[in-house]
């Protein structure tokens, strides 16, 4: 199998905002020490691959909160979070 590295890339951003609690810019940033920019810039790109985000609004601010997987599309969640390592092994 060989991925596209921007495609494993959001393949595996969207595994991470599944799988961890809570997950906000910040932590992904610590978790996959990619740049801030990045993080915004795939979790944007996410709904073009038909993965559905929300924003959980918690806390006063309006950034204040985590995201959460609504909806995974035609991709099938299990087959990713199988897959992590390979697909992480795409990305540069």
């Amino acid at each position: 199998m060989e991925l596209n590295p921007v495609f494993a890339r959001r393949l595996y951003l969207a595994h991470l905002v599944a799988s961890m609690e809570r997950p906000n810019v910040p932590k992904l940033v610590e978790y996959t020490g990619w740049p801030r920019r990045t993080i915004q810039d795939v979790l944007k790109a996410l709904p073009g691959i038909g993965v559905s985000l929300r924003f959980i609004q918690d806390g006063r601010r309006h950034n204040d909160g985590y995201y959460q997987v609504s909806d995974w599309g035609p991709l099938n969640k299990e087959w990713v979070a199988g897959n992590t390592a390979t697909i992480a092994s795409y990305i540069i």
